[in-house]
C-alpha cells in the first residue's frame, strides 16, 4: 500500500477534537506531538531524568501540550483536500487547518519494527529475545518475547532493575504477583527462574492478552488477569513495574498481597521520587538502598511481620 502523510498544527482543543474525526473519516493512523520538539522552548510531559521538576509542568491542562502537530497517515488514494473537509466538519472547527502533504515511502514497514528490538543481555544467564530472533546463548535463560502492543520489551532500565532484581531473588518454589504486568515479562522471567505459582495483573485487556500470549511462547503456566478480578493471592515476592503516582496509591492494596516477611520490587520511579514512594510502603516494608540504572531505581523491601 502507498501512503502520504497529512501534517499541521492546532490548539490542544481543536486537534484533540480533530485526532477523533480523522478516525472515524478513516485515517489509517494520527500521531501527535510537541511542534517545538528538539527546540529550546520545547515542553517536556513528563518526570524524566534530568528534569528539575518531575511533575507536569502545565498545571492548568496536565494531558496535553497547549499546541499540537498532528501527523495523519492515509492511503494515497485518498482525496486530501476532501478528506480533512469532511474531519474538519465533523470536529466542529469553523475552518479547514493548513496542512502539508509529504509522501511515505514504501518499505517494508514489518522488517523496520522488527529491526528496532534485537536480544538484550539481562545478566550472564538471563537474554530478553525478540520472538523473530534466534537465541544468542543456548546455555542462558533466554525468554522469548514479542514486544506486541504492551509495555516491556526489556530495554527500559525500570524493566531491566526488575529482572535483575527477580533473578536476585527467586529461589525456586516462590508464589509472585506481577502487579501492571504489561507484556508479561517480568511474570514469566519469575517463572522461568522456577517460581512456583505466578500471577499477572493489568488494567489493559490488551496486554493481559498479550502476556498469556508471551507466557505460551515460552511454555510457562503463569496466570494473568484483569485487574477487576479479585486476588485472593498473598505473594512471597511482588514486582511493580508501573510509575510513582500509581505505586502510591495502590500502596495498601499491594502492602496486603505480600505476606509478612515476604519481599516486594517498585520500579517506574525516578531517583528524585524514591524517598516520597518508600515513605509511603514505610508503614508496612523495610527497604533496602535503591538500585538505580539511567535516571530510574528499583525500590526492594521486606514486608513487616
Amino acid at each position: 500500500m502507498t501512503l502520504k502523510s497529512l501534517i499541521f498544527e492546532l490548539d490542544a482543543e481543536e486537534a484533540n477534537a480533530l485526532s477523533d474525526a480523522c478516525f472515524d473519516a478513516g485515517a489509517l493512523s494520527v500521531s501527535a506531538d510537541d511542534p517545538l520538539v528538539g527546540t529550546p522552548d520545547e515542553v517536556p510531559m513528563y518526570g524524566e531524568p534530568g528534569m528539575k521538576d518531575a511533575a507536569w509542568p502545565n498545571t492548568d491542562d496536565p494531558a496535553t501540550w497547549p499546541r499540537l502537530r498532528l501527523t495523519i497517515l492515509l492511503d494515497e488514494a485518498t482525496d486530501a483536500a476532501a478528506f480533512m473537509a469532511d474531519a474538519a466538519h465533523a470536529a466542529g472547527l469553523a475552518a479547514v487547518p493548513a496542512f502539508r502533504i509529504e509522501a511515505v515511502p514504501d518499505d517494508d514497514w514489518v522488517r523496520k519494527t522488527q529491526a528496532q528490538f534485537q536480544p538484550i543481555r539481562i545478566s550472564e544467564r538471563l537474554w530478553i529475545v525478540p520472538s523473530w530472533h534466534e537465541q544468542p546463548d543456548s546455555n542462558a535463560i533466554n525468554i522469548e518475547l514479542d514486544p506486541g502492543v504492551a509495555f516491556g520489551t526489556g530495554s527500559h532500565p525500570t524493566t531491566q532493575l526488575c529482572l535483575q532484581w527477580l533473578e536476585r531473588r527467586v529461589q525456586g518454589g516462590e508464589s509472585v504477583l506481577d502487579y501492571g504486568c504489561g507484556s508479561g515479562i517480568l511474570a514469566i522471567a519469575a517463572a522461568r527462574l522456577g517460581a512456583g505459582r505466578v500471577v499477572g495483573v493489568d488494567i489493559d485487556p490488551a496486554a493481559v492478552a498479550a502476556a498469556r500470549d508471551n507466557a505460551g511462547r515460552n511454555h510457562v503456566a503463569a496466570e494473568f488477569l484483569d485487574v477487576a478480578t479479585t486476588l485472593s493471592i498473598e505473594a512471597d515476592m511482588l514486582v511493580a513495574n508501573i510509575l510513582s503516582n500509581p505505586l502510591k496509591m495502590l500502596a495498601p492494596a499491594l502492602s496486603r498481597h505480600v505476606r509478612p516477611g515476604g519481599i516486594m520490587a517498585l520500579s517506574g520511579v525516578l531517583a528524585a521520587q524514591a524517598e516520597e514512594v518508600m515513605d509511603i510502603y514505610r508503614a508496612w516494608f523495610e527497604f533496602e538502598p535503591p538500585r538505580e540504572l539511567e535516571g530510574w531505581v528499583c525500590l526492594s523491601g521486606q514486608r513487616k511481620a
